[in-house]
């Protein structure tokens, strides 16, 4: 069963669209007790780091999902601002991240440019990947993928093997990182057509 976690942040609808398209067995988590049969968890993000993060402590479920997520290797990934919290911190708040990879997270540098061209912030739009070692998340996209982006921060591993894709914007960054059970991405699957639906049903596959 895969849980998506409603804490007010995050387009919930878009993820258990996909899922029932798929036929994949899908529930929505917004209280500690619901997650007693979920075998996979979405933790989606969006807006300010320091907002999202206040909310997902708000929610009365951040004890329990630790423990599934650090205690019983469930998987989990995280989707933007979601991704963002699973680092260490982050340049666009004040409070500590959940820390489930080694990383911090930074703010785009205002003066990215390609070539003589300023690049605008926020990233936004659709962009490559590219995979940078094999992982069941990105099978079958490790070519030719691209995905939706919206974002002004981006993620800085610490360790370089949890690195699982790049993209380009003024330079490289990590867009998807995974570290044991705990999974990343900075893009949007849930608003990426094709290659999101096969992310969204890659992960629910993971064993």
């Amino acid at each position: 069963m895969v849980g998506i976690i409603d804490y007010g942040v995050g387009n919930i609808s878009a993820f258990r669209n996909i899922y029932k398209q798929l036929n994949i067995p899908v529930k929505t988590v917004s209280k500690e007790s619901e997650l007693a049969d979920v075998t996979k968890i979405i933790l989606p993000g969006v807006g300010h780091f320091d907002y999202a993060m206040t909310r997902f402590q708000d929610s009365g479920m951040v004890d329990k999902i630790n423990h599934l997520v650090v205690q019983e290797k469930t998987p989990v990934v995280g989707i933007c601002v979601g991704m963002q919290m699973m680092a260490k911190r982050s340049d666009e708040g004040n409070l500590p991240g959940l820390g489930w990879i080694d990383a911090e997270v930074k703010k785009f540098d205002s003066n990215l440019a390609v070539g003589q061209t300023k690049l605008p912030l926020p990233h936004m739009g659709w962009n490559d990947i590219k995979s940078e070692r094999n992982t069941p998340i990105l099978t079958g996209l490790e070519n030719d993928a691209q995905f939706y982006f919206l974002h002004s921060y981006y993620f800085v591993c610490d360790n370089p093997n949890d690195i699982i894709a790049t993209t380009n914007y003024g330079g490289n960054f990590t867009c998807a990182a995974n570290h044991n059970n705990v999974y990343g991405v900075q893009f949007h699957p849930e608003k990426s057509h094709k290659y999101g639906i096969q992310l969204l049903k890659n992960f629910a596959e993971l064993c």
